[in-house]
């Protein structure tokens, strides 16, 4: 099927959906009519825009056989020459395949990895930084677990992100970070390494998961916090292992075992739903690798280097010298880059 086809098949079923719903079907055909119009509606204006651009092209070089309209219609042609492949570009982006993970809320999880205290403070920051970002895109974060160090660092740090588009803007970030800066408890001035991982996992629905009682394993235990913080004289913290797979999560941020208990239920599923997605993709992978990577926890993705003030993403090559703008959760930059990165490799496989 062309291009063309496509296109005409989509502003055909979306006139087809009009007239379903304008004829009063109801129950179920009207709420998964009125959602596949919702999805495809956007395509279809972008598709009538192109059809109207390119009709305007036709008038315009017919009009060029006047002289004395031959000066307008070429200015007319000049801006079309840029309308054109950027409304077409558009449309091929729209029709690649989604994620349908794109719009969920996202699970944020952040250790420490090589690197001792200096890991846990990066990990603090680095923390905060998605929260400041999160808060630039008007999202809500709330910190389902976080558990410091003596020194104030971070230990592990997990957060659940909501708003639109979450997992499509944060889904580049899961890999191992990278610092390279002098400790503050550095007397000889060197410069040390350290690193952090991050995972971002797509929240899951219960429909995408189902947890069988029977392969969990639950304990209950005393909180404890450093430095003698946040503990409890009651059994609040839970922690529960799906047998299966040998997944363990454990919550102990909340005082109500109840509550820690639904944060760590929340956890376990967006593991596991991540574990599915990562079989069902490893078939697709193994055919096209993306430029962008992975995503795999064990890849190093990105360094931030202090001492010269610059952020550079492995993966394609970019480096920013803004370090201090991106701790502040600036992090637009990197993921628009990303994104461009990923559609350019999807275009290309599609070939498109």
């Amino acid at each position: 099927m062309t291009l063309e086809q496509k296109l005409d098949r989509i502003v055909l079923r979306a006139e087809e959906l009009r007239a379903m719903l304008a004829a009063g079907i109801d129950g179920e055909r009207f709420v998964a009519a009125s959602r596949e119009l919702a999805e495809i509606e956007p395509v279809e204006q972008q598709i009538l825009l192109l059809r109207a651009a390119e009709r305007a092209r036709d008038e315009a070089e017919a009009a060029r056989a006047d002289p004395e309209l031959r000066e307008l219609a070429d200015a007319e042609l000049d801006s079309l020459r840029e309308t054109l492949p950027r409304l077409e570009h558009e449309i091929r982006l729209a029709l690649l395949p989604r994620d349908a993970a794109d719009e969920r809320p996202a699970i944020l999880e952040i250790r420490p990895a090589a690197g001792g205290d200096e890991a846990a403070l990066f990990a603090a920051e680095l923390f905060a930084a998605y929260r400041r970002y999160a808060d630039m895109r008007g999202w809500r974060f709330e910190v389902l677990d976080y558990t410091e160090t003596e020194l104030g660092g971070l230990r592990e740090g997990i957060a659940e992100i909501t708003g639109r588009a979450v997992f499509a803007r944060l889904k580049f970030e899961s890999g191992v970070h990278r610092v390279q800066r002098v400790p503050a408890t550095e007397t000889q001035g060197r410069i040390h390494t350290s690193t952090v991982t991050v995972a971002v996992l797509p929240e899951a629905e219960d429909v995408d998961v189902e947890v069988n009682e029977a392969d969990l394993r639950i304990d209950v235990f005393r909180a404890s916090g450093a430095g003698g913080q946040h503990v409890n004289k009651t059994e609040s913290a839970v922690r529960i292992t799906h047998l299966p797979t040998g997944i363990v999560v454990a919550m102990q941020e909340e005082r109500s075992q109840h509550k820690n208990r639904a944060k760590a239920m929340k956890i376990l599923r967006a593991r596991l739903y991540e574990q599915s997605r990562a079989t069902a993709a490893a078939g697709r992978a193994a055919d096209r690798k993306s430029q962008v990577g992975t995503g795999d926890r064990s890849e190093r993705i990105r360094t931030y280097n202090f001492p010269q003030g610059r952020v550079t993403d492995h993966r394609i090559n970019l480096t920013l010298h803004k370090i201090d703008r991106i701790m502040l959760g600036e992090f637009d930059d990197i993921i628009d880059a990303l994104t461009e990165e990923d559609q350019a490799a999807r275009l290309a496989a599609a070939g498109a």
